[in-house]
């Protein structure tokens, strides 16, 4: 199909983007186009204006602020922020994610801010961004808000993203000596996630003082999983520990699970127990 009729705007600053969104109805942000572009070519989005601000290098780049946060820019590429350094040291389950984002053309275009605005309940970036205690940074005609991940991401493709604001960068704490990974089964065809877990651990003498756990694909947000946080903790994360924290999870969302034609919803919530047992031992390699 063929996309309806709209007006087109290129900005040159957030501050133009943010005026003309709240000045402008029904308006849509244009960020890397992988998300919107396929719903206006489905009818499934019909906005009368498209502001395209994937040109502002204000939003773009990797940064370490002091000692304690990962600042990634809203339009920074998921290849980028796959290949970066500062990712890899801080965050490396969100590195995984982000390089197994679709295909390479979707990685170099696509950006996490609009991958993490869209909140495709399949996509890989959020269940990240939720399990590392992230914030989302938005600009708006009230000015500035952070908002926690676990505040932002609200239902099936639904955030707390006001219709006038914008998504500006995406704030990741430093925690020391923590350990993270990401495992996904992910869907042959699309590569979108029938389910994926993130893992943030920390361990002292051999056991497990504090563990985050966060599944999606399996449900319709990112989630996280307080019952296989608990069993986690206060192990030595041997194989035991792992089934049971396997099996808490499971049963956990085995309530909010999804399902459709490829996956019921009974397998997705089994498989988000193997993906934890996966994610916690790539976690600790």
């Amino acid at each position: 199909m063929r996309p309806p009729s709209f007006s087109y705007q290129r900005l040159s600053s957030v501050a133009e983007a943010v005026q003309m969104l709240s000045s402008t109805d029904n308006a849509k942000v244009l960020a890397g186009g992988h998300s919107l572009i396929p719903a206006l070519n489905q009818r499934l989005s019909q906005p009368g204006t498209i502001i395209d601000i994937g040109r502002l290098n204000e939003l773009n780049g990797v940064s370490v602020t002091g000692s304690s946060k990962l600042m990634i820019g809203a339009l920074t590429p998921h290849a980028v922020v796959a290949a970066s350094n500062n990712v890899r040291r801080y965050c490396s389950a969100l590195a995984t994610a982000c390089g197994q984002v679709g295909d390479p053309q979707v990685r170099n275009w696509g950006t996490l801010g609009g991958n993490l605005a869209h909140a495709d309940p399949a996509s890989d970036p959020p269940t990240v961004v939720l399990a590392a205690g992230g914030k989302l940074h938005t600009m708006g005609p009230n000015g500035e808000r952070m908002i926690d991940a676990a505040d932002f991401f609200q239902g099936l493709f639904t955030t707390a993203l006001q219709p006038d604001e914008i998504l500006t960068a995406v704030e990741i704490p430093i925690v020391a000596d923590r350990k993270s990974a990401y495992a996904k089964l992910a869907h042959p065809a699309s590569r979108y996630a029938v389910v994926g877990v993130a893992v943030f651990l920390n361990t002292e003498n051999g056991s497990c003082t504090n563990a985050s756990v966060a599944v999606g694909g399996a449900t319709a947000k990112p989630t996280r999983s307080a019952a296989a946080e608990q069993a986690l903790v206060g192990t030595a994360l041997e194989d035991a520990a792992l089934d049971a924290a396997a099996a808490a999870l499971t049963n956990e969302i085995q309530g909010d699970a999804v399902g459709d034609i490829y996956a019921p919803s009974e397998y997705r919530a089994a498989m988000a127990g193997a993906m934890l047992k996966k994610a916690v031992r790539a976690a600790m390699v």
